[in-house]
This record gives structure tokens, C-alpha cells and sequence, in this order.
């Protein structure tokens, strides 16, 4: 079984002609997605027009996004992925995610608003979900309370100028309800600093749910796990609640993330 759904994504989404797959999301979405000819640089220059409409280039909010499949990232289209992705309304930028040991795919958006990323979580990417047959998760999280903890971490979302390229990530989230005004980011910083290989620490605060959680960057995936397998859990015991992990390769992703304005890659 899990061949066969492997095989029907690799059918679904490898083997697409570009017009057949920029068609998979355009009845949902009704833009005009523009073609580009010139191979990786269209694919930026179309990346930084969208990013470059006049709109505040602050997040307001951040979407997380995860297929259900299992595929060498080498094989995902993402170059006309990207042209679909740029052209939708109020995105800043993406950074992909390829996962360890699954090989699923998604990533960290940035939004201009939460309406936009509330647009492409329930119009978009459920479309294209459905249109390569695979099951998929979508978070979306409050960009406008974590600037000032994220900033303090170091975080590219928010200005600051990554000192060195990430080779991993590792996302989290707690199962708490707790609005992000009385999070103990403040006391939780200084500690995170001392993390063996983090580069920088995206906070996240889920929109409705005040859920607590991360995108960290890593400068290997030897690091980066060892924080999801054997340092995160105990943060997540003293609150006393369920929690989810997730680490990805950013090193295979590097070129696709650059191709839709990631802001971790200097």
C-alpha cells in the first residue's frame, strides 16, 4: 500500500507537464498564473514580484504546511510549484521543508495577513492536496505577537541577517492554550541561546488555539535532532502536555527555498 500511494504521487505530480500543472489549483484559486520561460531566474523574478507589491514585507502571520507523502525531494516539481505558490495573495516568501527519514514535504510561509494565510489554507492548499491525491496538515499561526521574542532569537522572519546558512529545521508545537503575552519566551530565550547548533528560533502562536511552538534552525541534522529527540520532550513534560516534532533536511531544499524568497539562506 505504501507503494502504491508513493508511486501514485510520483504519477500525479513527477510526470505533469507544466500547463498540466499549473492548471491543478487554478479554478480553485481564479489568478492567472504567468509562465515564466527562463527557468530558475523567471522563477525568482516572478517570487520577488509577488513579494514586491507595495505590501508590508513584516509577517503578520505564518502558515506551516506538510504532505502526507513519501518522495526524495529531488523529485518534486518544485520550480513550477513555486510559480503556483508566488502568485498567491500576500505571500512573502517560503522556505520548503523535506522531512528526515520520511521524505514528506512542506514548509513555513510568510503572510502579509492572516486573511491571506486563512486563503491558502482553505482554498489552495486543500486543492492541491486533493488534485495529487495525498493527505496534508496546515497550521496557521499569529505573526504579529512573536516579533519582539522572535527578533530576540535571531530570526531572519524579522530583519535580522542570518550569520550562516541552516543544514536543518526542526518545527514544533505544544498542546497548550496559552496567548503569547503570558508565554515565558523572555526566561525560555536565554536557555534556547545556549542549544547546541541553533542557528535562530521562529516563534509560533497559533491563530485561535494559543498553541506554543517553533521553526528553529540548525547548522546540521545530527543537532537539529537531538534537540526534537531528546531536549524538546522534557520542555514539553514540565508543561505537561502532548506535543509534535517534525526535522528537515534544509540542505535539499536550499535552492527552492532561494527561488521563493526564504530568508534563511544569505
Amino acid at each position: 500500500m505504501r507503494n502504491k500511494t508513493k508511486n501514485n504521487f510520483e504519477m500525479k505530480s513527477g510526470n505533469f507537464s507544466r500547463r498540466e500543472l499549473l492548471g491543478l489549483v487554478g479554478a480553485a484559486t481564479g489568478a492567472a498564473v504567468l509562465v515564466s520561460t527562463d527557468g530558475f531566474n523567471g522563477i525568482e523574478k516572478t517570487a520577488h514580484a509577488a513579494a514586491g507589491t507595495g505590501l508590508t514585507s513584516e509577517p503578520k502571520a505564518f502558515v506551516y504546511t506538510e504532505l502526507q507523502i513519501d518522495m526524495s525531494f529531488k523529485k518534486v516539481p518544485w520550480r513550477d510549484l513555486n510559480l503556483l505558490i508566488s502568485n498567491q495573495d500576500g505571500l512573502l516568501n517560503k522556505t520548503w521543508f523535506a522531512g528526515v527519514g520520511t521524505n514528506s514535504v512542506g514548509g513555513i510561509y510568510s503572510f502579509h495577513s492572516v486573511e491571506a494565510a486563512q486563503r491558502y489554507c482553505t482554498d489552495f492548499f486543500p486543492e492541491l492536496a486533493k488534485k495529487l491525491g495525498v493527505a496534508q496538515t496546515t497550521r496557521i499561526f499569529d505573526g504579529s505577537v512573536v516579533k519582539d521574542a522572535s527578533f530576540g532569537m535571531a530570526s531572519p522572519h524579522f530583519g535580522v541577517k542570518p550569520e550562516q546558512q541552516p543544514g536543518a529545521f526542526v518545527y514544533t508545537e505544544v498542546q497548550v492554550n496559552v496567548p503569547f503575552d503570558k508565554a515565558p519566551w523572555k526566561s525560555r530565550n536565554p536557555i534556547l541561546k545556549q542549544q547546541k547548533g541553533l542557528i535562530s528560533k521562529l516563534w509560533l502562536s497559533g491563530l485561535n488555539t494559543h498553541t506554543l511552538g517553533g521553526v528553529d534552525a540548525f547548522d546540521t541534522v545530527e543537532n537539529a535532532k537531538e534537540f526534537a529527540i531528546e531536549v524538546f520532550p522534557k520542555t514539553a513534560k514540565k508543561l505537561n502536555a502532548a506535543f509534535y516534532t517534525r526535522v528537515f533536511d534544509a540542505k535539499v531544499t536550499e535552492l527552492a527555498s532561494r527561488g521563493i524568497n526564504s530568508p534563511y539562506y544569505i
